[in-house]
């Protein structure tokens, strides 16, 4: 390559070197800057170097100079904050439906929205040891696809499978692919789940997308809206304990005053708590019965009570005297 070629890249040099090297604990001499743009074969003199930093000044970048020994030029502040960038990584570290292999690849793209010796701090900040993850790798992609198809309000055709004690996929119906219009996608309980009607059942149901195999959109228009024109995610999520399905009945729970708080953090803030004497309050919504919600309310130790409808009582009493056996 010319050396002119070179000198013309000099600008993006310099904003990857600062981007990289430097931050306010880890500022850079113009000294050293000269010599390390002369080992890319990028002349630079020391006035080149201030008016080059000015220009990325003008572009959007936070340049920075300090005077005084041990003083330079720095990048200041960062379109990600660190303290934003562990929470990001935090979340890829600790999320299951991310396997191993793709976790390690986010997390090291992650790491150079930091410099580098921030990166350092950011390693030992996001160690974590014992977390399961998936062992679908095509999840990443899956999730993908699924989201071009809610955004082209089209069907999808899929496998979807289980694993057996040798960690072969054992596919469900023979194989055959299901046919569902996708409604939107949930985080549950550490798993991405799709919500879609279901075109053979014409019912609303949900599938674990790390279970999902060879996804393809095809060019039918989404269906099933006319059956569910209220559909919101945000309820169906609040109505399914754990994402399991079950029976959607209306109950009504009796509580505590003080277990109010622990019926706005499950079900929002939105859900009218009716005031039943001076220490108790009802509260009427609809689930869907499950094991899962059995469990949630026996973990409560009594605080919320099953007074309606009579047949979910007793489910819940039985419930309840299999686990005191």
């Amino acid at each position: 390559m010319p050396k002119n070629a070179y000198q013309k890249t000099k600008l993006l040099h310099l904003a990857r070197l600062l981007l990289r090297e430097t931050d306010e604990e880890h500022p850079i001499s113009v000294s050293e800057i000269i010599r390390r743009l002369n080992n890319q074969g990028i002349t630079a003199e020391r006035k080149s170097i201030y008016d080059d930093m000015e220009a990325l000044q003008c572009f959007g970048l936070d340049v920075q100079y300090r005077k005084g020994r041990g003083g330079g030029w720095f990048i200041g502040e960062r379109e990600f904050e660190l303290p934003e960038v562990k929470l990001l990584m935090d979340a890829v570290q600790s999320s299951r439906f991310i396997t191993q292999r793709k976790s390690d690849a986010l997390l090291r793209k992650l790491e150079d929205l930091a410099s580098v010796h921030q990166a350092r701090q950011l390693q030992r900040q996001v160690y974590v040891t014992g977390r399961i993850k998936v062992m679908n790798e095509s999840i990443y992609y899956n999730v993908d696809t699924l989201h071009a198809a809610l955004a082209e309000r089209r069907a999808i055709t899929f496998q979807y499978f289980d694993y057996d004690i040798h960690r072969r996929k054992v596919f469900r119906r023979g194989g055959q692919r299901y046919e569902v219009s996708p409604y939107g996608l949930i985080w549950n309980s550490e798993n991405y789940y799709l919500v879609a009607f279901d075109h053979s059942h014409e019912e609303l149901r949900h599938y674990r997308v790390d279970k999902m195999h060879a996804i393809e959109i095809t060019a039918q228009a989404q269906a099933g809206r006319e059956r569910y024109p209220d559909f919101q995610l945000a309820d169906y999520e609040q109505k399914h304990f754990g994402m399991y399905s079950g029976r959607e009945l209306t109950v009504t729970l009796q509580g505590r005053r003080e277990m109010a708080g622990v019926v706005w953090d499950r079900f929002g803030q939105d859900v009218i708590l009716v005031p039943a004497g001076p220490e108790h309050f009802t509260v009427t919504l609809p689930v869907v019965m499950s094991p899962q919600f059995f469990g949630w309310l026996f973990g409560l130790e009594g605080g919320l009570t099953l007074i309606a409808p009579p047949q979910a009582v007793r489910a819940y009493r039985q419930k309840l005297l299999a686990a005191l056996e």
